[in-house]
């Protein structure tokens, strides 16, 4: 098991843009830092209804010695002390103080850890939640313990068992670094002193083991050593006059009974590596820690025939399997990581083999699927990923089989129909990867319908929408991608009303009201488009104003100029136009200063080339020439994530310098820049509208009606009314 058990707490881009009561007896005022002599080593906070299990606690970490060997050792929590003294507790260490808001403040200030005692009755409590809170703004990098008493952890999650929640308000909330509630929700560290849980004495040692920043292993095995030792010497002079036989059968049972220990505490370490361990290294990017816990776990079971592993045991292999895969996907050793997700997956099967009915078997399986898919995507195997998308959708709907209730498996079957979505959307399978995606928003709705309180189903709600609109504008359907992403806009901004100005949901408007005015401008309602790409300028202007240095905030706002700037031309607002560019382009050139090779920047420069070519054979600027040609050497370029987009942005480019050779005269460079943009176009790829539009220009100019006009009426049937 895992010493401090972390208790359980996708946004999609847009298309257009990718291119889950105490007695009032003392005043808590505003935090102060103060130095003071005296260092708590903890403070203990509880509700008074709680003081019987306060006082054994209290007791047990006063009186506790820290073993001999640990005493003195350097850990990631600083050197071990012999004694975890002095523990604050309010009753005893108050009870002559004047002012009790200010010692109260002093002690969090001047306190290690933060312990706090949950319960229902601690989750009611305004001092204790208090107390939480001012010892996360004064102490950010501070370390909180929870200790569960009686009640349910996220309780307040579950219809009809509110009453259970056992986490005061403060607890459950993330502070940043500068101890700022955050809103989101926090994953503390907890030990369960709960009889259905780890029992008092084991969840005791896990809160020490927190503390000391050591394994649970080594604390019991070296307490566990020195009461063998004790009671051996019991033993010794109990027995001293015993046969030999008698002692030889003693030690044999000694033999069986520490071979056995160590086979617990084995597991039991193999559980805190795999789990309080990694939650602890992964947020700081200790990818070499994990690298090694995950390393060390398989080295124990190396040693072991895998054939013969418990089930216990055949998934905790797996979890560390996936663990290191998982370190070597981050730091991008793709190869290797696809090779242990592969074995942790044949665990994971292995596990499912011999008990099929077990949902979380299931869902550990799916995940390895998952991450298996994601690799082969990312190398461009797209029939490997569409395998494992499909293969992780039937574990998905298999979880739900067995427990339809189950909000986690819920989930995961709106996940499943996203990711294959995702996977079909990028095969251009537009109808396809539209229906997975309608589902998926059948799925999450029904979630967010029956709780919607619930946070975390709104985002999925939100991202659904933006996958689903997308879809449907590639498709062609244009009015209902019109109405779906209307909705997405509409849910943005009452999420964000709700949340208090948080800047992930005005991020996400940002994308999603350049998106929704795109779609207005091919429908040709220009007035709309251009109130919705003004306000993604705007949400994009609001951020970098107060964070110049968001990089993806100043890439949104550039998009959504560059895409104003095209229905303002398309209105023969050219002045108006030509300044948006111009802001746009300065942000692009801004964030390529920084970092040259993102994929997405050197899109938007080729559509910042494309742009101030419009706009140059517009006003018959004599530049035409020259910037026609920088949008063709950006286009070849960019070089996306979608090589068809890639060839229509570089078809768009030379069709642009035919424009400009034509007005110039040139009629035979006109007519080879257009054939060079024919030959851009790729063959047999299914087209977006804006791509069929382009298509159908450029077989206009080289005097293809037939073919054109075919693209033009399929383009009218699809209320597309922009022009070229």
């Amino acid at each position: 098991m895992a010493e401090l058990a972390r208790v359980p707490a996708n946004d999609a881009l847009s298309v257009e843009a990718a291119r889950p009561p105490r007695a009032p007896r003392k005043r808590l005022r505003t935090p102060r830092l103060r130095r003071r002599k005296a260092r708590y080593y903890a403070f203990l906070s509880y509700s008074h209804r709680d003081e019987e299990i306060a006082d054994w606690l209290h007791r047990e970490l006063e009186e506790f010695r820290v073993p001999p060997g640990l005493a003195g050792k350097l850990t990631e929590n600083g050197v071990i002390p012999k004694r975890l003294t002095p523990v604050f507790r309010d009753e005893h260490e108050l009870a002559a103080a004047d002012d009790l808001g200010e010692e109260i403040e002093a002690a969090l200030a001047s306190s290690q850890y933060l312990i706090v005692l949950c319960s229902p009755d601690a989750a009611k409590s305004h001092w204790t939640n208090a107390e939480i809170e001012l010892f996360k703004r004064t102490r950010p990098d501070g370390c909180i313990l929870a200790a569960i008493a009686s009640g349910e952890p996220f309780a307040v999650d579950i219809p009809g068992r509110e009453h259970e929640e056992c986490f005061p308000p403060a607890l459950r909330q993330r502070y940043d670094s500068r101890g700022r509630p955050t809103g989101k929700r926090a994953e503390p560290l907890a030990a369960d002193l709960r009889d259905s849980g780890d029992g008092r004495r084991l969840g005791f040692l896990k809160l020490v083991a927190g503390m000391l920043g050591v394994g649970l292993d080594e604390l019991v095995q070296r307490e566990t050593t020195r009461r063998h030792r004790r009671m051996a010497w019991l033993v010794a002079a109990s027995l001293a006059g015993m046969a030999v036989t008698s002692t030889l059968a003693l030690t044999a049972i000694q033999a069986r009974d520490a071979a056995r220990d160590q086979r617990r505490e084995a597991e039991g370490l193999v559980a805190f590596m795999l789990g309080d361990l990694r939650d602890k290294l992964e947020p700081i990017g200790r990818l070499d820690a994990l690298d090694g816990v995950g390393s060390r776990v398989l080295a124990y079971y190396s040693k072991q025939n895998a054939a013969d592993l418990s089930d216990a045991a055949l998934l905790q292999r797996a979890r560390a399997l996936s663990l290191t895969a998982e370190v070597s996907y981050q730091r991008g050793s793709f190869d290797t990581a696809g090779r242990l997700y592969r074995q942790a997956m044949a665990g994971t099967a292995e596990a499912i083999r011999r008990n099929p009915r077990d949902a979380q078997r299931l869902f550990d399986h799916a995940q390895n699927v998952f991450w298996v898919g994601d690799i082969a995507l990312r190398r461009g195997d797209e029939r490997g990923a569409e395998t494992a998308a499909r293969e992780y959708k039937r574990l998905a709907l298999s979880m739900v089989a067995l427990d339809a209730n189950n909000m986690k498996w819920r989930m995961e079957e709106q996940y499943a129909d996203a990711n294959l979505g995702v996977v079909l959307y990028g095969q251009r399978r537009f109808g396809e990867a539209a229906s997975q995606f309608a589902q998926a928003l059948r799925t999450i709705d029904a979630l967010a319908t029956a709780d919607p309180h619930n946070n975390d189903y709104q985002k999925s709600v939100a991202e659904s929408l933006a996958w689903l609109a997308d879809a449907q504008m590639s498709e062609g359907q244009l009015a209902e991608a019109t109405a779906t992403r209307e909705r997405h806009v509409a849910l943005l901004q009452r999420l964000l009303a709700s949340s208090g100005d948080d800047v992930e949901y005005r991020q996400k408007l940002i994308q999603a009201h350049r998106a929704l005015g795109n779609l207005y401008g091919y429908a040709g309602r220009n007035g709309p488009a251009l109130d919705q790409l003004r306000a993604a300028i705007d949400q994009a202007d609001r951020l970098t104003s107060s964070e110049p240095d968001n990089r993806q905030s100043l890439q949104y706002g550039a998009e959504a100029r560059l895409s104003y700037a095209e229905i303002l031309l398309a209105a023969d607002r050219r002045a108006d136009a030509a300044g948006e560019t111009a802001k746009a382009c300065a942000a692009v050139q801004q964030l390529l200063a920084r970092d040259p090779n993102v994929e997405r920047w050197r899109m938007a420069k080729s559509d910042c080339a494309a742009t101030q070519a419009q706009l140059a054979l517009a006003s018959g600027s004599g530049d035409a020439l020259a910037l026609a040609g920088q949008a063709i050497v950006s286009a070849k370029a960019a070089k996306g994530n979608d090589a068809a987009a890639d060839s229509y942005a570089l078809a768009k480019a030379y069709r642009l310098m035919g424009d400009v050779r034509h007005s110039l005269g040139d009629h035979s460079g006109a007519s080879a820049a257009w054939a060079n943009a024919l030959s851009a176009v790729p063959a047999a790829s299914a087209e977006r509208p804006v791509e069929m539009a382009e298509h159908a220009a450029i077989l206009q100019r080289l005097g293809k009606q037939p073919q054109a006009s075919s693209l033009h009426a399929k383009l009218r049937q699809n209320g597309y009314r922009r022009s070229i």
